[in-house]
């Protein structure tokens, strides 16, 4: 169980059997932080910032890495969701679906307004729904393996050609319980787990 659901319930419980009745706002923070759990609250939403934070620090270690049709890895290069999903695998320890309609089914649906760093981007490339995604880094930027004969780099949403092929944002609970690298005794480095013979990941978000 995350820490950050953890301390919900541990709120939650706490309140409901300790609680004064009627209480104010006031007096529910007093109550919180009397008791340690604010600190607590601060500490786990720290880390899921941390951990955004994070991701999109070891994503610019890549610019520069080619695109790959199917790549999976810094080795063989990328394709744009295949460089999401490494990237989420390597930093918070999360499996994403291969597939970018994939990843933006299977991610929370946020408005563009909403966009923090670590969000997912998706763009209509192809003439099809989610068949592009990237990760928002700030600024109305993101960063993405483009396409066949380009590498790993940062671009402007703003940008006429983007702003029009925009999909939607998504935005990964990287504080949810879910299927973890470690868990599943993977190994280290960014690389993505191989689908089973349905051609679906065995453990992916969510």
């Amino acid at each position: 169980m995350s820490r950050w659901i953890f301390c919900s319930l541990l709120i939650a419980g706490t309140c409901a059997q300790a609680a004064p009745p009627h209480a104010s706002d006031g007096d529910l923070d007093q109550f919180l932080q009397n008791r340690g759990l604010v600190q607590r609250l601060d500490d786990a939403r720290q880390t899921v910032t941390d951990r955004a934070s994070e991701l999109v620090v070891a994503a610019m270690a890549f610019l520069g890495v080619p695109y790959r049709r199917g790549g999976n890895s810094i080795e063989t290069g990328f394709d744009c969701s295949g460089f999401v999903r490494a990237m989420y695998e390597q930093t918070a320890g999360l499996l994403l679906p291969r597939r970018a309609e994939q990843q933006a089914a299977a991610t929370q649906t946020i408005d563009r307004t909403e966009l923090q760093p670590g969000d997912l981007v998706f763009f209509n490339t192809l003439r099809r729904a989610y068949s592009h995604v990237g990760i928002y880094v700030g600024d109305g930027k993101f960063i993405h393996s483009p396409r066949a004969g380009a590498q790993v780099r940062v671009e402007n949403m703003r940008v006429a050609y983007w702003n029009t092929r925009f999909d939607g944002a998504r935005r990964v609970p990287i504080g949810q319980a879910v299927a973890t690298v470690q868990a599943q005794g993977s190994g280290s480095g960014a690389t993505a787990s191989a689908p089973d013979s349905s051609g679906t990941p065995a453990h992916w978000l969510p």
